[in-house]
C-alpha cells in the first residue's frame, strides 16, 4: 500500500503488530484499530501523529508503555544532528514505560511546533500548524544524578479528535492498572520550615497531584504541635479514608505527624532491658543498678508480664489480638490489633523536603529534590522504614519513674548531638544556618559526659566484632571495613530489607518468639562520651554524603551504636572531618565504638541529659529504646546506584 506522507496525518493509520505487519488504513472516523489473532488481545496499537517539537513519529501502544519512532524526510534526518559537519547521537526519549507515566491528559485543538531544522532543511508542515493535542506526564532519570527525578512531557498532535481522545482512554486504562497509586491524601505544609519554603515547596508539586488526579486535603499548620495534635485525634475511619499522609517540612515535622500517628495506634511493650535494670511502669517502687567493672557483661533480659499499655490511653496489649515476636537474627516484628486496622497494606507516608537536613528523604529517595519526592508519592512506590521505639524513664536524676514513649524514624544522638540541638533552638531565627552556628559552638566547648549504655548482642553474619579486635590502651576498636565493596548499601530492590524471615513476609507476626532470658546476651559500655548516637538509618545528607553509617539499611530491623568516647579535641575533629568526607572512614578510630544492636538502654551520671530525636530535643536521664522492622511505609522506593 502506497501513500503520500504528507497525507498520513489526515487519515490515520493503523500499524498492526502480530500477524500482519502490513500498514492498515483506519474506519471512517480516523480511529486507529487494535489487530490480533484469532480470539486474542493485539500485541500493541501503532498510529502515525506528530509529537511537539520533534516531528512526524509512529507512536506504538505496547504492554507495558510507549515508543515511538520518527519518521524520516528523505532529505534530511529528524534524529540526527550535525555540528561541524559529525553526526550527533540522538538525545531524546524514543519510550517510556507505564509506571513511570503519572497522568495523561486531553488539551484541546492548539498550536503545534516544528522541530528546529538544521542545514536549511525543509518543513514537514510549512508553519506552525494547529492540531487536536494530548500529553502524557512522566519522568526521566538525570544522567548526572539517576536518583533525581526530572519531568518529562510529551504531546502527541493529530488533525482528528476521536483518534486523539482513543490514545488518552487506552492509555488512563493502563495507567489504572497500576497498582498502589494513591488516590487521597492528607498534606500537612510546614510554612516555616527549613528557610519558610515549606508553601513554596508544596506550590511547586501541587500540579503533579493535580494532573494525578490525587485529592488532597492540604493543612498548613500554623503552631507548633498541631500536626500532632490532628494525628491524635483523627479516628481511625477517617484517617484510613486516605491512601497516607505527606509531610512537606523536615525530619522533625515529620516525626511529629509519626508520633501522633504512633502514640495512640501502636501496641507494643516496652523495651528489654538487662536483670539487674528493673523499671517499674507504675512507678511506686525503685528501681537498682548494679554497675560492674567489666565492659563486657551476659545478662538476662527482664520482663515484666504484667506491664500497663503502651500509653495510659491504650488498651491492654498482652491479651488476644497482639502478638510480640522477634526473628532468629533478632530483629522486633509486630502484629497488630485486629480491630486497628494498623497494617493497612495501602496506607503510606510521603514527605516533600523543605527541612533544613532532610536525612530520611536523602535515605529513601536517594535526592533532596521535591519533584523527585512528589513523583514516587503520585507513582504509589513504596518502602517499608524501621522506626525506634523510645521510652524515657526518667527526665532528671530526682525525677519519679514516669515512662513517656517516643517514635524516631531516622536518628537518637546525646552528648555532641544533643547539645547542637538544644543551642540552635535558641537561634531558629538563623534558619538552616543556626546548625553550623551551634555546631561551631558546641565543638568549641568540647563537653564530654559520663553515662553507661547497655545493648543486645546481635547474633548473625553482621555481628559486631569488636570486643574481639582486642583493645589498644583500654579502649575499644570500632569495627572497621577496610574492604568497602564488601559493605552493602541500601539501594532500590535491597535483598536485605527485602529478606524474608522463616519465609514470612515482613511485618507479620514470626514463628520464633523473643529469644528467651537465658538466649538474650547484654553488653555494657561506660565511660565519659563526647557524644552517643543510635543511627536507624544511614542518615545521608549534604554535610554527610555516606551519612552516620553507611551501610545501615532501611528496613532491615536493626539500629546502629555509634559511642564516641573522650578524645583530644583534634582527633574529634578527624572524625567529624571523616563523616563530611563520602568515602570517608569515620568509625575508622580507636575512640569509637560501633554496635549492630536490635534495642539499648541508656543511663546518664550527670545532671544534663539531652537528646536529639529526628531533629527535635527531648530531656532524657535514662531511656531505653528498640526498633520495629518496617513498622511503617513510604512512597519511596530506595537510592537508586
Amino acid at each position: 500500500m502506497e501513500r503520500d506522507e504528507d497525507n498520513l496525518l489526515e487519515d490515520g493509520i493503523g500499524i498492526v503488530v502480530g500477524e500482519s505487519s502490513k500498514p492498515i488504513q483506519s474506519n471512517d472516523n480516523s480511529e486507529p484499530q487494535l489487530h490480533g489473532g484469532d480470539g486474542e488481545e493485539a500485541s500493541c496499537l501503532s498510529t502515525t501523529l506528530f509529537l511537539d517539537h520533534v516531528g512526524r513519529v509512529i507512536l506504538t501502544f505496547n504492554s507495558d508503555g510507549l515508543s515511538w519512532e520518527k519518521l524520516h524526510h528523505s532529505s534530511f534526518n529528524l534524529d540526527e544532528s550535525i555540528c561541524l559537519g559529525r553526526k550527533l547521537a540522538p538525545k531524546a526519549a524514543t519510550k517510556i514505560k507505564f509506571s513511570d507515566v503519572y497522568a495523561v491528559e486531553f488539551v484541546d485543538y492548539g498550536l503545534v511546533h516544528e522541530p528546529n531544522l538544521l542545514n536549511g532543511g525543509r518543513s514537514l508542515l510549512g508553519d506552525d500548524h494547529e492540531m487536536y493535542r494530548f500529553t502524557v506526564h512522566g519522568f526521566q532519570r538525570s544522567k548526572t544524578q539517576s536518583s533525581l527525578w526530572v519531568l518529562a512531557v510529551y504531546t502527541f498532535c493529530h488533525k482528528d479528535l476521536q483518534t486523539c481522545q482513543m490514545w488518552v482512554d487506552r492509555i488512563n486504562a493502563s495507567l489504572n492498572l497500576e497498582l498502589g497509586r494513591p488516590r487521597n491524601l492528607l498534606v500537612f505544609v510546614h510554612p516555616r520550615s527549613g528557610k519558610g519554603s515549606g508553601c513554596r515547596s508544596w506550590e511547586t508539586v501541587a500540579p503533579i497531584f493535580s494532573r494525578a488526579k490525587v485529592k488532597t486535603k492540604v493543612i498548613v499548620t500554623q503552631r507548633a504541635g498541631q500536626a500532632l495534635h490532628v494525628m491524635t485525634s483523627t479516628s481511625n475511619k477517617e484517617l484510613y479514608s486516605y491512601d497516607g499522609v505527606v509531610a512537606v517540612g523536615g525530619d522533625g515535622f515529620f516525626n511529629e505527624i509519626l508520633n501522633g500517628f504512633l502514640s495512640s495506634r501502636h501496641k507494643a511493650p516496652y523495651p528489654p532491658s538487662p536483670s539487674d535494670i528493673t523499671c517499674p511502669v507504675d512507678g511506686n517502687s525503685s528501681f537498682v543498678i548494679h554497675h560492674g567493672s567489666s565492659e563486657t557483661v551476659a545478662e538476662t533480659t527482664y520482663q515484666n508480664e504484667d506491664q500497663s499499655p503502651l500509653l495510659s490511653s491504650a488498651r491492654q496489649q498482652n491479651g488476644p489480638g497482639f502478638s510480640y515476636s522477634r526473628t532468629e537474627d533478632g530483629s522486633c516484628n509486630t502484629d497488630q490489633d485486629c480491630d486497628l486496622s494498623f497494617a493497612k497494606k495501602q496506607f503510606r507516608f510521603g514527605i516533600i523536603p523543605a527541612g533544613s537536613t532532610d536525612a530520611i528523604v536523602m535515605c529513601t529517595t536517594g535526592a533532596r529534590d521535591p519533584i523527585t519526592s512528589a513523583l514516587h508519592i503520585v507513582l504509589g512506590n513504596r518502602v517499608g522504614l524501621d522506626i525506634a521505639q523510645v521510652v524515657r524513664w526518667k527526665t532528671t536524676p530526682e525525677s519519679k519513674v514516669e515512662p513517656y514513649v517516643r517514635y524516631a524514624a531516622s536518628f537518637a544522638g546525646y552528648g555532641f548531638y544533643g547539645d547542637v540541638i538544644a543551642e540552635s533552638e535558641k537561634h531558629r531565627w538563623m534558619g538552616p544556618k543556626r546548625y553550623d552556628y551551634a555546631g561551631t559552638k558546641v565543638f568549641l566547648k568540647h563537653r564530654s559526659y559520663e553515662a553507661e549504655v547497655a545493648y543486645i548482642e546481635v547474633k548473625s553474619e553482621e555481628k559486631n566484632l569488636t570486643l574481639e579486635r582486642g583493645r589498644l590502651s583500654g579502649r575499644v576498636r570500632p569495627l572497621r571495613s577496610s574492604n568497602k565493596s564488601e559493605r552493602v548499601i541500601c539501594r532500590v530492590n535491597c535483598t536485605v530489607c527485602n529478606k524474608k524471615t522463616d519465609q514470612v513476609s515482613m511485618g507479620s507476626p514470626r514463628s520464633v518468639p523473643y529469644p528467651p532470658p537465658e538466649e538474650t546476651r547484654w553488653l555494657r559500655s561506660k565511660g565519659r562520651y563526647l557524644s552517643i548516637g543510635a543511627a536507624i538509618i544511614s542518615c545521608r545528607n549534604e554535610k554527610a554524603p555516606d551519612g552516620l553509617v553507611a551501610d545501615a539499611h532501611l528496613s532491615d530491623g536493626f539500629l546502629h551504636l555509634i559511642l564516641i568516647k573522650d578524645c583530644p579535641h583534634a582527633l574529634y575533629l578527624w572524625h567529624l572531618t571523616q563523616l563530611a568526607k563520602r568515602g570517608g572512614t569515620p568509625l575508622n578510630f580507636k575512640f569509637v565504638e560501633h554496635h549492630k544492636t536490635t534495642a539499648f538502654m541508656f543511663t546518664s551520671y550527670g545532671t544534663e541529659s539531652v537528646w536529639n530525636l529526628d531533629g527535635e530535643p527531648f530531656q532524657a536521664h535514662q531511656l531505653s529504646a528498640q526498633v520495629f522492622r518496617g513498622l511503617v511505609s513510604l512512597f519511596a522506593s530506595g537510592p537508586e546506584v
